[in-house]
Order: C-alpha cells, then structure tokens, then sequence
C-alpha cells in the first residue's frame, strides 16, 4: 500500500492548479489543519481552526489562496503521504488524517440503476451470497435494466411502480431509486472517518461485503456545496440484504467510512460541472493476488448532488457544523472470487484504490472493525487540543 502513497496517484493531474485542504496529525500537537501542494504541507490554523469552520469562511477559495504565501510549512507532501501507510508512521513526522473534522457523515443511496438494480438483488437473496446470481437473473427478467431514462419522482416512474407491484417484484429500494424521496441516511460519526493510507474495517460477521466508490460533496452549514473528495462507503450487503433495518449495522462500524485524500475547493480550476463528469476507477488488489477493476460514472447518477444536497439540508434539517455527503455509486461487484455465482467479497489484506483525475487517490487496506485501529480521537479531544495551541 505504501508504493500508492506518492505524488503521481495521490493527487489530482492539475494538482497545480488545485487548492487543496487536508488534514494532518503532528505527534505532541494534535489535528492541524492544512493547505496542501505539490511541494509541501501548510498549517491553515491562522486562517481556521477546523475543517468546518474553514469551509463557513464566505468566498472560502479566495480566502485559501490570498492566505498561502504566508502558511507555515509542515513537511513535504511526499514525506507526509508516504507516512501515513497503516502501522508504518514514523511520529517525527505528520501522516494524514480524514480531511474533514466537525461535519456530519452523511450519505445518499440508489442513486444509480446498477447499484439499485444490486440492492433489489440482495433483498430478494435475503443477504445470501450463494443465492445472488439466481436473485439476479429473476429480477432482471422483470424489472430489465433499463431504468436510466426514468426521472426519479416523474409520473413515468409512479406508473413503472404500479407495475412492479402487480408483478409482485416492487422494493424498498425502487422506492429511493425512483420516488419522489431520496434515501439520505447517517453513515458514520462526526471524526470518526479515516483518511487515505488508513485501514477500513469490515464487521468480522460479515461474509458478503465490497467497497463502495463514491464523491464526497463538502457542504457547510448554508447550504453551500464548497468542495468535494473521495470517498469509500465500506458496505455490508448481507447485514443489509437480511433487513434494511440493520443499514446502521451494515454502514456504521468502527473504520467503515474512509474520506480522502483532501476536499478539493470549487473555483475556477474545478466546478461542480467537474464533479457532474467524474469518472471513479477502483481497483481491488488481494493478498492472494486476485485482482478487480471497476467504475463509477457521476455522469449516469439519477439524481443531480445538488438535489441531492438539497434533500439533505433545508428547512426540516439543519446541521451547524456543515456536513460531508456520499453521493452514492453505480459500482456493484459481481465478479466471483471464491467460486461460481458467490460474486465478490472483501478479504483481510485486500489494498483499494479510489481514483478520479482531478480529486487524486484515496487507499486504504481491508481489516475487520475489531482489528482496525480503535476509534478514540473524538470531539471533546479535538476541543481540549484547539484550546492547547490557543485557537479557541
């Protein structure tokens, strides 16, 4: 995992041109905010003391880039990016941390056709691997895959639904595919996401789970879509599959929820008609040598992020803090690894890579949720550290 730790992959092709905030932890010190280029890491304290708080700043990129010639210096990208490969840090030296810090982890799903298509799979197998492939092929044989021109909420769709019902195969899942609704749920705790180079967790029960490649939105507490990252919804889909009233259980496990490796900021250098247009790649390398490659296309998502953002924020909704939000994949392994029709699940060791031209490349390195390092950095250590260096 360490040779993927480097400049080339981890950030973005234009890194030049991009202003990118991350977030380091300094042994003695704590969390520091940061700027990063190609050339180095800069303390971002003097201009906010948290990710959050930085991202309420009006006219945030303005602010980043009037504030950079003056940042002091922390380390060089590469030392710092080759220094955070789990269990190999060297504490003379920062490693990065998730880039975000205060903001809720939000997520939204069936945002795709294939993925929803996957859900509906899973809920027809009742969370059984073995019985996937026959679920798929009953499913498609009604429901066809050829959902991507229905607008969700559109009285096509409510006709589509009616259908469904009659045959018998309507879902929970075509419900937030192509309702009215979209699903936004809690995926994991505000600090509780890992950064690139961190080991993600899977829950040692689990035997049918896959990543999940996705665009982190970072919005802050107006409503305002400001930058945006990577992001791996590590994803249980047996515990799902059983019943969707165990999503905590199958979302929300200690290192289930990596965000990385930085936010990028919206400017002139990258839109939100940039995020409209990623192409997500992942690639899946085992220990064993098995090895996957997929994608997701923003460009085939049923709903736009920024209805996606408003669904998630509004009057019924506050969040003071802003909040990080997955936008959802169209990623959904089937590629069998441990025999015919068993599809594709996690093994410990497994190396992910998430990766888009201009948001660079989060890795990380599968474990169980009871192996990875424990979660014990929360928001009272975060207060009590600020008010250490004086930034309260």
């Amino acid at each position: 995992m360490k040779k993927s730790l480097n400049l080339a992959t981890a950030l973005p092709v234009d890194a030049a041109n991009a202003l990118l905030i991350g977030r380091v932890w300094v042994e003695g010190t704590g969390p520091v905010l940061a700027m990063v280029k190609p050339e180095g890491v800069f303390d971002l304290s003097s201009v906010a003391a948290t990710a959050s708080q930085l991202l309420e700043l009006p006219g945030v990129a303005k602010a980043v880039r009037a504030a950079a010639p003056s940042l002091p210096r922390l380390a060089g990208t590469a030392e710092v990016l080759a220094n955070s490969a789990a269990g190999a840090q060297d504490p003379k030296l920062p490693w990065l941390l998730a880039p975000c810090d205060l903001q809720a982890l939000k997520a939204s799903g069936v945002t795709f056709v294939e993925s929803m298509l996957e859900r509906v799979i899973e809920e027809q197998a009742g969370g059984d691997a073995s019985k996937a492939d026959e679920a798929r092929k009953a499913v498609i044989a009604v429901i066809g895959g050829n959902l991507g021109s229905i607008k969700p909420g559109s009285p096509e769709a409510a006709r589509l639904k009616d259908v469904l019902i009659e045959k018998g195969m309507w879902s929970q899942y075509l419900e937030v595919g192509i309702g009215p609704d979209a699903e936004i749920f809690t995926k994991s705790q505000p600090m509780s996401a890992v950064g690139t180079g961190a080991e993600v967790g899977i829950h040692p029960h689990s035997h049918w789970n896959n990543p999940e490649p996705e665009v982190v939105l970072a919005v802050n507490s107006r409503g305002e879509t400001v930058g945006a990252a990577l992001g791996n919804d590590v994803n249980l889909r047996d515990f799902e599959g059983r019943s969707a009233l165990l999503l905590g259980k199958a979302k929300d496990n200690n290192a289930s929820c990596a965000i990385g490796p930085f936010i990028r900021l919206l400017d002139e250098h990258f839109t939100i008609d940039d995020v409209r247009q990623s192409d997500l790649s992942i690639t899946v390398t085992g220990p064993e040598g098995f090895e996957m490659k997929g994608g997701s296309s923003l460009s085939k998502i049923s709903r736009d992020p920024l209805d996606l953002v408003a669904q998630a924020i509004g009057a019924n909704h506050q969040y003071p803090d802003g909040f990080m939000l997955f936008l959802g994949t169209m990623f959904a392994p089937t590629q069998d690894r441990h025999g015919p029709g068993q599809g594709f699940t996690h093994v410990v060791g497994d190396v992910v890579t998430v990766a888009t031209p201009q948001l660079g490349s989060l890795v990380n390195r599968v474990t169980t949720s009871d192996k990875a390092a424990p979660w014990t950095f929360g928001i009272s250590a975060l207060m009590q550290s600020l008010a250490k260096r004086k930034l309260l």
